[in-house]
């Protein structure tokens, strides 16, 4: 499968932002960054995590910190989720006995 690169040039035009925002957002490591033909380019399918950042940070004025905090309690949140889901679905087939 072909990942599809979206142009950040692109998405700070589309979305009326400044590149340092994506630059921050290399700092903190939330989003992977590469360079493609001279230009800084983001998977697609990061976009969606990307405006969620671009939400909590232009629209709730949180700061990069704040946000790298946040990111981590959600994947830890996810992470333990999926780890409940899975204890829930051995508890059954023990019930089931």
């Amino acid at each position: 499968m072909t990942k599809q690169l979206i142009s950040i040039h692109k998405i700070c035009e589309s979305y009326q932002i400044p590149q340092s925002f994506f630059e921050a957002l290399q700092q903190f490591d939330l989003i992977p960054i590469q360079q493609e033909s001279g230009e800084l380019m983001i998977d697609e399918s990061a976009l969606p995590q990307v405006e969620k950042i671009m939400r909590l940070h232009f629209d709730l004025n949180i700061n990069m910190e704040g946000i790298d905090v946040i990111n981590n309690l959600l994947q830890q949140i996810e992470q333990l989720q999926s780890e409940l889901n899975e204890l829930k679905r051995r508890l059954q087939l023990y019930e089931d006995l």
